[in-house]
């Protein structure tokens, strides 16, 4: 064989090493990389319509009533302009991702006629658990005995500025003053 074709064959086989190379390193990465767990953030988008104010919405009610309740619609549509739509959608890691949709229909004077979609919506309580379901640190309980507490409540005889500063109670029915008395 001549110099010129060993020296091809050469670079031949070293490319393809270097591909079988690449392709166990990159199949030991994915593995590796399929045995940890990536983090994943929460994402959170649209507008979020708890159950309270789907329940405060009454037919009737003009389109200005109904953004004050709900805000302004995340989708409306040019052709379709007695239609809002308010989409909400929720991704956490390791929960499946959570839809929700309250669609208002207007009639053609801007009343609302009918809402569909709020059924399924969550309570502004519910919401705050599903964004909370983390491992909340836990508070302390709060104790005190009525000597702690005393310690901090100044007396008439511990401190007599104070005592004298207190303003007298003011009848009843009248409002207290905005200052103190000079």
């Amino acid at each position: 064989m001549r110099p010129d074709r060993l020296k091809t064959l050469g670079l031949a086989l070293a490319a393809t090493l270097a591909l079988a190379a690449c392709a166990s390193v990159d199949n030991a990465t994915r593995s590796m990389a399929d045995a940890i767990t990536i983090y994943r953030p929460e994402v959170v988008q649209g507008n979020f319509v708890s159950s309270e104010q789907a329940k405060a919405l009454k037919p009737g009610m003009t389109r200005l009533q109904a953004r004050d309740i709900l805000g302004t619609p995340l989708l409306t549509s040019v052709f379709h302009a007695e239609r809002w739509d308010y989409v909400f959608t929720m991704q956490r890691q390791g929960v499946p991702p959570q839809h929700f949709r309250l669609t208002l229909y207007f009639d053609k004077n801007g009343a609302l006629e009918r809402f569909e979609g709020g059924d399924d919506l969550p309570s502004e309580n519910e919401f705050v658990q599903r964004l909370g379901e983390k491992a909340a640190p836990k508070a302390p309980p709060l104790e005190a005995t009525e000597e702690q507490l005393n310690r901090f409540v100044p007396s008439a005889a511990s401190d007599p500025v104070a005592a004298a500063e207190e303003p007298a109670p003011a009848p009843a029915g009248s409002y207290p003053p905005l200052e103190p008395a000079r």
